[in-house]
């Protein structure tokens, strides 16, 4: 699938470059790219990921490109091309997913995963504490696979004591996330997790910093914001501990302020908050008074999946 002219995919290079939603044009440019000295593979993954599937292509100047693709836990397979225009093509229907028979016509061979690790079961009282984290975190739409599973790894350390294996959160996590995926592919129509990101973007571009899920609390929030201003003359921001409260229902919470620190500042700021969010089509409570926070309820946090 294509989102203005973009493909839902993500492409981590070798040069600690990230490149989300890229055009097809821009990623045969990325595969055309690589072969030179730590800049040699590109990793693909879907929007929204899903796990053990991707695609990665890697090449060293003078040699073959080496493509492969997973589809599952059990089925991984390369081939090695001589060019970057096929392995682009290839890629680029991998990314479109619709595109029936993207990879015919092309000599694959099974890949060798070795031997499978095991992986025991937790115990129900260590899988309930953990599935609870690590489902309200999921729920709040924001952590990708990769920290989901640091989070259900490390929620019951004690000292030296690690009741949750690498391989036992990381299942764990796959889990739930692939049962997120099989529910929000039932919502329907703009969320109201969409209407804020709408807000905020059009709030960013007049000028307010505006930052979603942003920093553990209120205090490191404020603290934090400044590094985000560039040139603006405000910002609001929800940090983590509030989405959390939207998962839970109870609306959230928004900070927000002028960069000179002045009330009649940050009540302007707050006035262009509140309009913004109307514009969007949220509900919105605040009374003027500059030192109060601004409230946006009711509230149904459906907040898809994008890491």
């Amino acid at each position: 699938m294509e989102i203005d002219g973009g493909l839902d995919i993500k492409v981590e290079t070798e040069n600690w470059q990230t490149h989300t939603r890229i055009s097809a044009l821009r990623l045969r440019e990325l595969v055309a790219r690589i072969g030179g000295a730590g800049d040699r593979f590109l990793i693909v993954q879907r929007i929204p990921d899903l796990p053990d599937v991707f695609a990665q292509v890697w090449h060293e100047e003078g040699g073959d490109f080496r493509l492969e693709h997973r589809l599952s836990e059990a089925e991984f397979y390369g081939t090695n091309l001589d060019g970057p225009d096929r392995v682009a093509d290839l890629l680029t229907g991998w990314a479109r997913q619709a595109d029936a028979g993207w990879d015919a016509g092309v000599g694959w061979e099974p890949v060798d995963l070795g031997p499978r690790e095991e992986v025991p079961e937790l115990p129900d009282e260590v899988r309930e504490k953990v599935e609870e984290r690590v489902r309200t975190r999921l729920h709040c739409g924001y952590d990708s696979r990769k920290i989901l599973t640091e989070i259900a790894e490390d929620h019951l350390v004690d000292g030296d004591e690690r009741p949750v294996s690498r391989a036992q959160a990381s299942r764990l996590v796959d889990r739930l996330w692939l049962a997120r995926l099989a529910e929000q592919a039932l919502w329907e129509g703009v969320s109201d997790p969409d209407r804020i990101t709408r807000a905020f973007e059009a709030l960013d571009a007049s000028g307010i910093t505006a930052r979603e899920n942003f920093a553990c609390c209120r205090g490191c929030g404020l603290a934090e914001i400044g590094a985000e201003r560039e040139d603006a003359r405000g910002f609001v921001f929800f940090h983590q501990q509030v989405t959390e409260h939207a998962v839970e229902g109870y609306g959230l919470a928004l900070h927000y302020g002028g960069f000179d620190g002045s009330d009649e500042t940050t009540a302007a700021v707050g006035h262009e908050v509140l309009a913004a969010l109307r514009t969007a089509g949220l509900s919105a409570d605040w009374d003027g008074d500059p030192d109060k926070a601004i409230d946006v309820k009711p509230l149904t946090w459906h907040k898809r999946l994008v890491g």
